[in-house]
């Protein structure tokens, strides 16, 4: 299948509706029936503002994250309409990707 790859950037303060930006998205794909949707916590990164934005020992509300997902044309149409909807403001990349699955079922027990 072809699509894109979208991956939002931002860190682990950032907020919307109550919940943290990175679960918010994850949760915002679930709702819109996306094939799926990742959360990533990074180690250290820095954005337009050149501030470096890190984990730390005590602190973790600086830490970078990330949510990527593959979705179709259609899909990343709908879903760009829905955060600007939203009034969300992220770094995204979207790069074009073939996307699919290969092999058996998923509900098939690991040996």
């Amino acid at each position: 299948m072809k699509g894109y790859q979208i991956t939002f950037f931002s860190h682990q303060d950032k907020r919307h509706m109550g919940k943290q930006i990175g679960e918010w998205l994850v949760h915002l794909a679930q709702e819109m029936g996306l094939g799926g949707a990742t959360l990533l916590a990074g180690g250290e990164g820095f954005g337009h503002h050149k501030k470096i934005h890190s984990a730390h020992f005590f602190e973790l509300a600086d830490q970078p994250v990330e949510v990527m997902m593959a979705v179709t044309a259609e899909q990343s149409e709908q879903l760009f309409e829905r955060l600007k909807v939203e009034g969300v403001h992220l770094f995204y990349v979207k790069t074009a990707v073939e996307f699919g699955a290969i092999g058996g079922t998923e509900d098939k027990p690991e040996q």
